[in-house]
C-alpha cells in the first residue's frame, strides 16, 4: 500500500510532562499539574489550524496523533475540543479516522481513559517501557510494575486498541526478563507494542552522566540478542514484525505511524510540533513550530524554522522511513511524489547492497530483508 497524495495527518504535540524522564531527548517540560493551561493550550493550537487552512484545502484527514510529553496530563475537554476542532477543518475525513493519545500509566485512570474515549480517542499508546521495578526506577519512570500492568488492563477494558511501549537494552537485562515482559503485556490483551532500544542521547541527564563515566550501559552485542529474542518472542504469538521497532498483531498496525514511514503528509500542531506538506512533485514545505510552550501560547512567532525540500531530499527521506519497514519503500509512489526516479543516481549503490544481500526488489518494492534489519542504520546511508 502507499498513502493517497490528499491523504493527511495530524500531530498534536503536547509539551509538558509530570517528570523529565532522564534519558529523554524530547521538546518537553516538567511543570506541576495544578499549572497546567489546559484550556489556553487548546485555544493556541486550535488558532495554529485556524492559520494553516489554506495548506489544508483539498486534504483527507486520516489519523490524529497526540505526542508529548505526556497528554494525557491534559483535561479530556480540552483534548476533545482540539479533536472537534481539527476534525472540522478538513473537508474530507476518512471513514475509519485513527485517533492516538499517547499517555504514562500513571496519568491514566479508567475514568480517564472513558472520557477519552467518549471525545473520539480510538487508540491509546501507553509509556510501560518496563515491568520489572529495578528498570523503572533506573529509567526514572514515576510508576512501578504493578501499576503499568493496572494501567494495559485498565486501558483495554475501555478502547478498542491499546499499545504499549517497551524499552530494552537497560544494564543487566535479561533474554528472560525481557520475554517475560513481552508476554505479561500480551496477557492484558494489549495488540501493538512499539520496542525500543535504550540510547543515549547527548543532551540528556544520562548523556551527561556517561560522559561523565557514571553510567552503566549494555554492551552493544547485548542490544543485538535482546533484539533478535524480541523477535522471536512476538513471532511466537504471531505477531507481525512491521516496522524495525514495532510489532502488531493482525490488523493492528498504527496507521498514523505507517501514513508517516510511507512517507504521506502531515501537519504538526503545539509547541516543537513538526509537520510537512507537499506541494506538487518534487517540493515539499517542512517546518518546526516555536519549541518553548510560553511563546506559543502567546503565539508572537510560529514556526521556528521552516525547510524547503526538494526531489533528491524527498527521496532520501523516503529510503530513512520506507526502509525501516517489512513492506519497503514504493518506488512507483515516490517517483511520484519526488517527481523523478528514485533510483536515478544511486543504480551502483543498489546493485551493490542486492548483490549482498542487503537489499531486494519485488515489483515495485524495495526493502531490507529482516534478517539484516540491525544493519540498517549503514545499509541506508550507503544509499546517501
Amino acid at each position: 500500500m502507499s498513502s493517497e497524495p490528499t491523504q493527511t495527518s495530524v500531530y498534536v504535540h503536547f509539551p509538558w510532562c509530570a517528570r523529565k524522564c532522564p534519558y529523554c531527548d524530547f521538546a518537553t517540560e516538567p511543570i506541576r499539574a495544578t499549572a497546567l493551561p489546559h484550556e489556553r493550550y487548546a485555544e493556541a493550537v486550535l488558532r495554529e489550524l485556524e492559520a494553516r487552512a489554506t495548506d489544508l484545502q483539498g486534504r483527507e484527514l486520516t489519523s490524529i496523533f497526540f505526542g508529548g510529553g505526556t497528554p494525557s496530563l491534559w483535561g479530556p475537554a480540552a483534548l476533545k475540543r482540539t479533536l472537534r476542532g481539527i476534525t472540522g477543518a478538513f473537508e474530507r475525513v476518512h471513514d475509519e479516522l485513527e485517533v492516538t493519545v499517547e499517555c504514562n500509566p500513571s496519568s491514566l485512570t479508567q475514568e480517564n481513559a472513558a472520557l477519552l474515549r467518549e471525545a473520539g480517542v480510538g487508540r491509546l499508546s501507553i509509556g510501560v517501557q518496563s515491568l520489572r521495578d529495578p528498570h523503572l526506577q533506573f529509567l526514572g519512570r514515576l510508576h512501578d510494575s504493578n501499576r503499568a500492568v493496572a494501567a494495559l488492563e485498565e486501558a483495554v477494558a475501555q478502547m478498542p486498541r491499546v499499545s504499549a511501549d517497551l524499552m530494552f537494552g537497560m544494564p543487566g537485562q535479561t533474554l528472560e526478563e525481557l520475554g517475560e515482559d513481552i508476554a505479561r503485556i500480551a496477557e492484558t490483551g494489549v495488540r501493538h507494542v512499539s520496542a525500543y532500544a535504550l540510547t543515549i542521547e547527548e543532551k540528556t541527564m544520562f548523556g551527561s552522566l556517561h560522559r561523565a563515566g557514571k553510567l552503566r550501559v549494555a554492551p552493544e552485542e547485548q542490544y543485538a540478542d535482546l533484539f533478535e529474542h524480541a523477535e522471536r518472542c512476538f513471532a511466537d504469538l504471531g505477531w507481525a514484525h512491521y516496522e524495525v521497532s514495532n510489532y502488531a498483531a493482525e490488523a493492528e498496525e498504527s496507521r498514523h505511524n505507517l501514513h508517516y514511514w510511507r512517507g504521506g503528509a502531515y501537519v504538526g500542531l503545539g509547541a516543537a510540533a513538526v509537520g510537512c506538506l507537499d506541494d506538487g512533485p518534487g517540493h515539499a514545505t517542512r517546518w518546526r513550530n516555536e519549541p518553548n510552550p510560553q511563546r506559543y501560547l502567546e503565539q508572537s512567532t510560529l514556526e521556528a524554522e521552516i525547510e524547503e525540500l526538494g526531489p533528491e531530499e524527498i527521496v532520501r527521506e523516503a529510503l530513512m522511513l520506507g526502509l525501516r519497514t517489512m513492506e519497503g519503500m514504493n518506488l512507483a509512489a515516490t517517483k511520484t511524489r519526488a517527481g523523478r526516479d528514485p533510483k536515478a543516481g544511486r543504480e551502483q549503490d543498489l546493485e551493490r547492497a542486492i548483490e549482498k544481500g542487503n537489499l531486494e526488489q519485488v515489483g515495485n518494492w524495495l526493502r531490507v530483508p529482516q534478517d539484516r534489519w540491525l544493519k540498517l542504520d549503514g545499509i541506508v546511508r550507503d544509499l546517501f
